[in-house]
């Protein structure tokens, strides 16, 4: 049998389907954020990087870079095994001491990955619930459907934030029968918010639990950072609230907080928890000192919203296809695979911006796009010289702008005062 054989035509067929993805190699640059280094067989060049999920540029903050430098002088790189046998430290107890404050829950606890805590967390606790049903909203990332389905729990899909359907679900299953619902507060790739409310009403109402993925938006949204159950003061009537240290937070882990006795069960049952090595101490401190910052720091949080809302508004006065967000999110709708890989390819080699294409099967077909993610760091100029780009891009490729596709945002005002600006200087 030509084993190799499957593999060739598994990777034909994603080239076929014009999806093969290709990755950069790229070096960023330390107090320049976001300009990074891009390297090529005969080539380096300075690019500008427009998709980074370090959304508020703290993996650069010379507080966190400090922490994460003394860790390592002091306790070395590594964990040293699993937090079970030889992995445990003091760096770590700190950092979900201050997750679990951070949410206002009575616990925390660290996974090696955002994608690990979901699918750990989520398949754990439906296992130790009996005859558990789980309720999944359609648009969930891979790792809570991973989680869902590693569980083995039964499961029934809700229409994307149908408060409706999910009722007729939770009705169906009646009050006496365990049921864990699990939905994100942001939706990463349309940037638009749960109805997190309304959601904790029906679990209420249907005596449910709820578990609420917060990857998109734990720093950035809130007084303290702790997202938009923060911002929405829902923290206490969510049962079990996951995110992320790798975006906002600039580091790299996931974690999950909750109730004592449930991240307990989680940390004695779980197998992506017990069977794989700790998060090195290192990555811990720098973690903690990111989310102390964030608690007590606006500034982040202001400039990133102030960016991220002129970008939209740039790009839409230039007609370009940039779908409805209600978040730090920008998605430019292209709706062809091939497309979206030459866009994101020219702009790269002749405008020198990083921006990755987003195909199938991370969004529908027919709806690929760039997704684009300021941070406090685009400055105007940035901004102006993307559209500048992208406007290029779309007339060399021939990709239909807002007026022949898809709808646009609503410019604001701060747009004509900054074309006035550059028109005049």
């Amino acid at each position: 049998m030509d084993y190799r054989r499957f593999f060739e035509d598994a990777i034909d067929q994603l080239h076929a389907e014009k999806r093969y993805r290709v990755f950069a190699n790229l070096e960023r640059i330390v107090g320049r954020f976001p300009r990074a280094l891009w390297r090529t067989a005969d080539s380096t060049r300075e690019i500008t990087v427009w998709c980074s999920n370090d959304y508020l540029g703290m993996g650069q903050h010379p507080s966190v870079i400090a922490a994460m430098h003394d860790a390592s002088s002091r306790m070395g790189s590594g964990a040293g095994g699993t937090r079970n046998i030889s992995g445990n430290n003091h760096p770590l107890v700190e950092l979900e001491n201050e997750l679990a404050d951070l949410h206002n829950k009575e616990a925390g606890l660290v996974f090696t990955s955002g994608f690990v805590s979901n699918e750990a967390s989520i398949s754990t606790i439906a296992r130790l619930l009996p005859n558990c049903l789980i309720l999944s909203d359609e648009l969930n990332h891979a790792s809570m459907i991973e989680g869902v389905r590693r569980s083995g729990a039964e499961k029934k899909i809700f229409r994307h934030n149908d408060v409706a359907h999910l009722e007729d679900l939770l009705k169906a299953a009646g009050k006496e029968r365990a049921k864990l619902i699990v939905f994100e507060s942001v939706y990463s790739m349309d940037g638009d918010i749960a109805p997190i409310a309304a959601i904790a009403d029906l679990a209420e109402k249907y005596n449910a639990m709820t578990y609420i993925d917060e990857v998109h938006a734990v720093g950035m949204y809130g007084n303290r950072g702790g997202g938009i159950t923060d911002q929405e003061g829902l923290s206490d009537r969510i049962d079990i609230i996951e995110g992320t240290l790798a975006k906002a937070f600039g580091t790299l882990g996931g974690y999950i907080t909750g109730p004592k006795t449930v991240i307990d069960a989680v940390r004695s049952y779980a197998p992506g928890f017990i069977f794989t090595t700790a998060l090195p101490p290192v990555i811990a401190a720098a973690a903690t000192q990111s989310i102390r910052h964030l608690k007590v720091s606006q500034e982040e949080r202001r400039l990133h919203q102030q960016q991220s809302q002129l970008t939209k508004d740039v790009l839409a006065a230039a007609n370009l296809p940039v779908m409805q967000s209600q978040t730090h999110i920008v998605p430019i709708h292209v709706g062809d695979p091939e497309l979206c890989k030459m866009a994101s390819d020219r702009l790269l080699q002749v405008h020198g911006i990083y921006i990755q294409p987003i195909n199938y099967p991370t969004v529908p077909r027919g709806t690929e796009r760039l997704r684009v993610t300021p941070t406090p760091f685009h400055s105007d100029e940035l901004v102006l010289e993307l559209k500048d780009a992208l406007v290029e891009v779309w007339t060399a490729l021939g990709i239909p702008f807002a007026k022949d596709n898809a709808p646009s945002v609503k410019t604001g005002e701060r747009v004509v005062t900054l074309a006035v600006s550059k028109a005049g200087g």
